[in-house]
């Protein structure tokens, strides 16, 4: 289980469908670079998919993951012993990454992952007073959303800037998690 005191991010992640061939190598890099800094990672299972590079190498790296799944989800093999959290309604799921994370990070990925990460970031308060989100915009896989969040959303939410921010890089992506969640 998930201990106090180190931040908790949900990463929202997929290998899975069309796009670009590197997410599981983006995911590799987050998930090692992430767990080297203590960070704990929180995983929603979707359907029969789990971000495999993300949490095995998180593992590997010596960090604390758990996985949100739903009551008949099953992890891989290859991640056995990885803490599992079974959740048949799909607004619990939700709502218990939700209550789990400090912060959200979507990393590219398919259209389901990032609609999970809003349907999440929604059930902890979205915009004002929300958590922070945090998108690593590789290959400009986040460009749509950033000018939505420049057109709309900076009309619509205070302080816009400290809820939603966009990165080009793990390593920036990490120091802008550290500022917002200090």
């Amino acid at each position: 289980m998930i201990q106090p005191g180190k931040p908790t991010l949900a990463v929202f992640a997929s290998d899975k469908g069309p796009g670009d061939a590197e997410r599981a190598s983006i995911m590799s890099q987050a998930g090692t670079y992430f767990a080297r800094r203590g960070a704990r990672i929180v995983c929603l299972a979707e359907g029969k998919s789990v971000a495999i590079p993300l949490v095995t190498s998180a593992r590997a790296a010596g960090g604390e993951i758990i996985v949100i799944g739903d009551d008949q989800f099953t992890l891989p093999r290859a991640l056995s012993g990885v803490p599992l959290e079974q959740i048949a309604d799909p607004e619990a799921r939700l709502a218990r990454v939700a209550a789990l994370s400090d912060a959200f990070v979507g990393l590219p990925g398919s259209l389901a992952s990032i609609s999970s990460l809003y349907l999440s970031w929604l059930k902890a308060g979205g915009g004002e007073g929300g958590k922070p989100v945090l998108l690593y915009n590789r290959n400009n896989a986040f460009e749509v959303l950033r000018g939505y969040v420049a057109d709309v959303v900076s009309h619509s939410v205070r302080q816009h800037d400290r809820r939603v921010q966009f990165s080009d890089s793990i390593e920036d992506l990490w120091n802008r998690v550290s500022r917002l969640i200090a």
